[in-house]
């Protein structure tokens, strides 16, 4: 089930864009839990970490879908952010909100379904997969977006995880194997990133927030290209 937000001021454009969600959602066997919002500041006093996808118009009163989407993403770094509009020139501007995609009025189901398509795509690389981690007290199933970082020590793996630290038995080739497919990357051999959460690169430094890990020259190249390719299909810098 993907939480999809439609804010649009005229009720039957937003209807036109929960029927064309209802025929997606038979021909492709998905659900969608749709929510409408008549006004950007409406929209804005809810829960938007809640919702997978935004379709936002940009002709909106009191606050245009534009400012709206720039004070979304002051929250929540990864929705998809589709702007649906008959102002094509403002709809370019959208990279500075890393908005997905645009469509433009009048919208054709055929258009529709393309751009829903790439976004849904995006979203089930997000989806992540599970991990077992082994150490002393026995096995424990880690979900590969609660992994920050996975760094080694002592022949010992130390996953950082947004619920603190664990220390595990393994080898990060062998987590590597496991998370293909996933976004991370080595910065260097002992650090194994969640590309997720990386925020800020600056020459031979990688920031998760506040915290710091160091870029070795062999791996830079690589782990730019890995950071690049997560951007351009969709991945947001936190």
């Amino acid at each position: 089930m993907r939480n999809v937000a439609i804010v649009e001021d005229e009720k039957q454009a937003a209807d036109t864009l929960g029927a064309f969600l209802e025929r997606f959602g038979r021909e492709h066997g998905e659900q969608f839990n749709v929510v409408h919002f008549p006004d950007a500041i409406t929209f804005l006093s809810e829960q938007q970490n809640r919702f997978d996808i935004v379709f936002m118009d940009i002709e909106l009163p009191d606050l245009n879908g534009m400012e709206a989407a720039k004070k979304l993403r002051e929250k929540n770094a990864e929705v998809m952010i589709i702007f649906v509009t008959n102002m094509a020139q403002y709809a370019i501007k959208g990279y500075e909100v890393r908005a997905f995609d645009f469509i433009v009025k009048p919208v054709s189901y055929g258009n529709f379904s393309v751009k829903l398509l790439g976004a849904m795509d995006v979203l089930r690389s997000r989806d992540g997969k599970y991990v077992w981690v082994s150490n002393i007290d026995g096995k424990m199933r880690l979900h590969s977006s609660a992994i920050r970082y996975v760094e080694v020590v002592q022949h010992m793996l130390i996953y950082h995880t947004t619920d603190g630290d664990i220390k595990a038995s393994g080898s990060l080739s062998a987590l590597e194997n496991e998370l293909k497919g996933e976004p991370f990357a080595f910065c260097n051999r002992c650090y194994f990133v969640n590309l997720r959460y990386v925020t800020a690169v600056r020459q031979f430094d990688v920031w998760l927030g506040s915290e710091k890990l160091q870029i070795s020259r062999l791996k830079r190249a690589s782990f730019m290209s890995a950071l690049n390719d997560f951007l351009a299909g969709g991945g947001a810098l936190n």
